[in-house]
């Protein structure tokens, strides 16, 4: 599985492509609602364009603003898929230089400028968390709460059945095996464990 990378700073990057200035700006981005405030923020009235793409999970959107059309947006998401990061919105701004670059010149430069600015960035590891619900008897509550303190899970819920307790617990998915082999072993595979989440 590929770990994903979200921004520990902001970041930018410039680039002069015959003539022309290329501005990446990156910053992490945790919902799509701050993406208009981000676009203002770094908004320069002197520049030709403000391209831009971000992606939060599976939402993603990108703007060529008025760039030819996928010259500028897309490949600054591809930039973004590319260096594995996501929550992550990255605007490329552009001064115009004299000179025309093509649409492949445009793809390269706005693409490159926003792989540059992510590949430059300080970033952090995503950890991909998952629900899950744990199904107990009375006699194995204490080896349950033993392993969610040990798999430092967060506890969510804690509800009273007439035949024992359910748990409803966060942890990194890729612990969930893990964690399910610990509560068999303390249980004697008493305990029974279900992934809530997608």
């Amino acid at each position: 599985m590929t770990v994903l990378d979200t921004l520990a700073a902001p970041a930018r990057f410039d680039l002069v492509v015959k003539k022309s200035r290329f501005l990446a700006q990156a910053i992490a981005i945790d919902n799509a609602e701050r993406a208009p405030a981000f676009l203002a923020s770094v908004h320069a009235a002197d520049a030709s364009h403000h391209c831009w793409a971000y992606r939060i999970g599976g939402v993603y959107r990108s703007s060529d603003d008025g760039e030819p059309a996928g010259t500028a947006g897309r490949p600054i998401l591809a930039a973004i898929d590319g260096q594995h990061c996501d929550r992550v919105m990255v605007v490329v701004a552009r001064w115009f230089g004299g000179i025309k670059l093509g649409a492949g010149g445009l793809v390269r430069a706005y693409g490159g400028a926003a792989s540059e600015c992510l590949r430059g960035a300080a970033r952090t590891p995503l950890i991909e968390l998952t629900q899950i619900a744990i199904f107990c008897g009375y006699e194995h509550v204490g080896a349950v709460h033993q392993m969610i303190a040990l798999f430092a899970a967060n506890k969510r819920a804690e509800t009273f059945t007439d035949d024992g307790l359910h748990f409803d617990i966060e942890l990194p998915r890729d612990q969930v095996a893990a964690l399910q082999n610990a509560l068999r072993d303390a249980t004697r595979g008493q305990a029974r464990l279900v992934e809530t989440s997608e």
